[in-house]
């Protein structure tokens, strides 16, 4: 492991506490980011967490890792013997991302014991960070807000959205930047993040983000096409920020000359919407309710035309952010989420104005007892490009 013993402890105690109501009293795991989050690294292999009893790493490779619980094995059915006669009447497995042919196999290794998607329980359980957890996510967002600070800087006039884009990337892997975007779920992917100018922004995606993009290619649907940085366009950026696996998820704005005051004024908006969410965003506070204030913030002010979305509207306004871009609990009208102290979520309260391009912020925020802490401090006004 490569955390301490008492963080391992706390996570797998995280663990342990939503195994219990599905009836789930063993999890094998083998999906990277759950390895990460029990064990601080990547390695091909699984852990087993039995509800009584000691965790078990079951290791193909590397084959330097020691210490306490872990055993090589050669192919995963190795692993039964190494249980013996312990063998759980039930074994969660993570079925929303593990292969059918995987779990075909795990299955005839346990003949005698059901099978249970346990990919609920882990997504339960990395909901809730524990303060070391937070205090990773706290360093990528210096690094991420300081690389947003050069943005301002790298721009030259006659760029794209794909040259600025790129010019950014560079910035943000020389900070260091790992470069990779965990997402959960099927039909989820992106390559470093998003800049979208202009209309480009109000290109409908496939995929479930806010924001869509045409993209350069059809094999990749989503984000900068090509598209001149104009005077009168808005310039989302939302920008990888992985910078020690553990993510923090930002968007600003910047412009080139006036924009629309449409455009200014829904950007106010999004603004106000972060600050009564942090008077709002407490433990015990249900996620639709957060939704439905967000939503009828929008609609006094006569935005909803223009709300997560103009051509095609996106579902959700925040969602919860660590070791994967998209974990629980998610802010959205039928969400059954409840915030707890520990979640850190992502809010993305966002317009597309037509003929202008994308507005609004997004800041990462870990939910504390008593308070909100902004993990992504950077200026929330549009900023400007010199012309």
């Amino acid at each position: 492991m490569l955390i301490d013993r008492d963080e391992f402890n706390r996570r797998i105690d995280h663990i342990k506490s939503q195994m219990a109501e599905p009836g789930i009293p063993a999890l094998l795991i083998s999906d990277n980011a759950n390895k990460y989050y029990v064990t601080g690294r990547v390695f091909d292999g699984y852990v087993y967490i039995p509800l009584e009893g000691p965790v078990i790493f079951f290791i193909r490779r590397p084959v330097e890792l020691e210490g306490d619980g872990v055993v090589y094995i050669r192919k995963p059915e190795d692993i039964a013997s190494s249980i013996g006669l312990n063998v759980p009447e039930a074994i969660g497995l993570e079925l929303d991302v593990l292969p059918y042919s995987t779990a075909t196999r795990l299955k005839n290794i346990f003949p005698e014991s059901e099978l249970k998607n346990a990919s609920g329980v882990m997504r339960r359980a990395r909901a809730v960070k524990t303060p070391a957890q937070i205090d990773m996510i706290r360093h990528s967002g210096i690094k991420h807000v300081h690389v947003y600070s050069r943005i301002q800087h790298i721009f030259q006039s006659g760029m794209t959205d794909m040259e600025l884009q790129v010019e950014i990337e560079r910035v943000s892997r020389l900070e260091g930047c790992l470069g990779q975007f965990r997402i959960s779920g099927d039909s989820m992917e992106l390559y470093m993040g998003n800049v979208l100018v202009g209309d480009n922004a109000d290109a409908p995606s496939p995929y479930d983000f806010a924001m869509g993009g045409a993209g350069l290619d059809p094999s990749l649907p989503v984000g900068a096409c090509g598209t001149p940085i104009k005077p009168g366009n808005t310039v989302m950026v939302d920008m990888n920020g992985n910078f020690n696996g553990y993510m923090t998820d930002m968007t600003r704005v910047f412009a080139l000359g006036e924009i629309s005051p449409l455009a200014i004024e829904a950007h106010k908006c999004s603004i106000d919407i972060h600050r009564t969410f942090c008077d709002m965003m407490r433990p015990g506070v249900l996620a639709k309710d957060l939704y439905a204030k967000a939503e009828e913030m929008v609609k006094e002010r006569g935005l909803s035309a223009y709300y997560m979305g103009h051509r095609q509207h996106a579902g959700f306004i925040g969602h919860g952010v660590g070791i994967e871009i998209n974990e629980l609990p998610v802010i959205a009208p039928r969400s059954r989420d409840i915030i707890a102290e520990g979640n850190v979520i992502a809010l993305e309260p966002k317009f597309v104005i037509p003929h202008t391009g994308a507005v609004g912020i997004e800041n990462t925020y870990a939910v504390h007892d008593d308070h909100v802490e902004c993990l992504t401090p950077a200026p929330d006004e549009i900023s400007y490009f010199d012309v």
